[in-house]
Order: structure tokens, then sequence, then C-alpha cells
């Protein structure tokens, strides 16, 4: 499945409660439980929370259950991107 990175614009969530975070996140999973149930293959990974944004990093079938879960959830998804690839300290190395 292909992994995407969901920018998501929420004001002053960088500053947020561990409560109101928590919260966010049973939201979230309780879409995405929905989701499974009919049959939709989407996954959340994890999330970065910074200042008025979340970066937060799916896999799904398509980009199409991004925006549906993103609806039903009531999280904005301001701006999806596909990962084409991966890069990390061991990719300067010589194979």
């Amino acid at each position: 499945m292909p992994r995407y990175v969901i920018e998501r614009d929420i004001p002053e969530i960088g500053s947020a409660e561990r409560d109101a975070l928590r919260e966010a996140s049973q939201q979230s999973n309780s879409v995405l439980a929905a989701m499974k149930a009919e049959n939709k293959n989407i996954q959340w990974e994890h999330s970065y929370v910074a200042g008025d944004k979340t970066f937060c990093i799916y896999i799904a079938d398509n980009e199409d259950l991004i925006a549906e879960h993103a609806e039903r959830s009531g999280f904005p998804a301001s701006i999806v991107t596909q990962v084409k690839g991966m890069i990390d300290p061991v990719t300067a190395e010589a194979s």
C-alpha cells in the first residue's frame, strides 16, 4: 500500500494538553476502525505535532481514503503527499 504524509492545519495543536491529544487519537482510531469494518484499507502509523500543524504518516490503498478519513474524523487534510521513497544515514553507504 502507498504511504502518505498528511499535513493538517490545526491551530495551537502544538500546545495541546496530553488529554486533548489522547481524545484526538481516540477519535481518529474510531473512524479508522469503522473504515476497516467497511473493508477500506487505511492505517495510521504515527504523527508529529508541531506548532499549528500535525504531520501524519498513513498507509492506504489510495488518496481518496485519506480524504474520507479527514472528512469523517473532522481533522483537515490540508496537504496530502504520497511518499515515493525513504532515505536515512545508511543510504549514504556504498553497496
